[in-house]
């Protein structure tokens, strides 16, 4: 078995609390590692915002996997890029250290250059995102609606879902026909975790299935 350090990381306390997130990133590790011969010779947890230019000194979790995979000579593996983050800049901090970074979701054989080029894709989907949110809420109020609690976070969080719905598409229409707590074991069974990590319930499901037919 080849060695390897895990690295998982969650943005917010709530989460990093409640395991949500952090477990669907470990079993998707275990995954990967088994499926690619390696054994974790320790995994490292973060609770930490991966934004700033600073994010590395602000991630002690990710500097002591560093160090750790120095020793051992091994690849650091997370489960999505995200993880590590979404700034180009700071993946490409990453690289100076020398140290291999493979991504779970990605394969094995995801170069550095790879990594880069996913990395400035996710940073370009982000400033998207963020001009949509800003035009949607320029379009709301040109029209006389009072915003309320429609704010940029607001719509952000909605378009997020509403990508997870659709990554999640096909396996449903695949499932149709099943009862909704039937269709949620199933996918338990399948390991594919839930839009915010965990379980599924017939009331996650449900409430993919409203979004995907809004």
């Amino acid at each position: 078995m080849k060695p390897a350090v895990a690295y998982v990381r969650v943005s917010t306390g709530r989460q990093g609390k409640s395991g949500l997130g952090l477990e669907a990133q470990q079993a998707a590790l275990a995954r990967f590692a088994e499926a690619e011969g390696y054994e974790f010779v320790q995994l490292f947890t973060e609770v930490e915002t991966g934004k700033g230019a600073d994010a590395l000194e602000r991630r002690p979790q990710l500097a002591a996997a560093l160090k750790v995979a120095k020793k051992h000579k091994a690849p650091i593996i997370v489960a999505k890029l995200d993880r590590l983050s979404r700034d180009v800049h700071f993946i490409s901090g990453l690289m100076m250290h020398r140290t291999p970074f493979i991504v779970a979701e990605l394969g094995a054989d995801a170069d550095p250059f790879m990594l880069h080029v996913y990395a400035a894709l996710a940073e370009k989907e982000r400033r998207l995102i963020s001009q949509r949110t800003r035009d949607a809420l320029a379009a709301k109020k040109a029209q006389g609606v009072k915003l309320g609690g429609l704010n940029a976070k607001g719509i952000a969080n909605r378009e997020d879902a509403m990508r997870r719905a659709e990554a999640l598409r096909p396996v449903l229409a695949e499932l149709a026909g099943l009862s909704l707590a039937k269709m949620a074991s199933e996918l338990n069974a399948r390991t594919i975790p839930a839009p915010q990590g965990g379980q599924w319930h017939a009331a996650t499901v449900k409430r993919v299935l409203s979004r995907l037919s809004s």
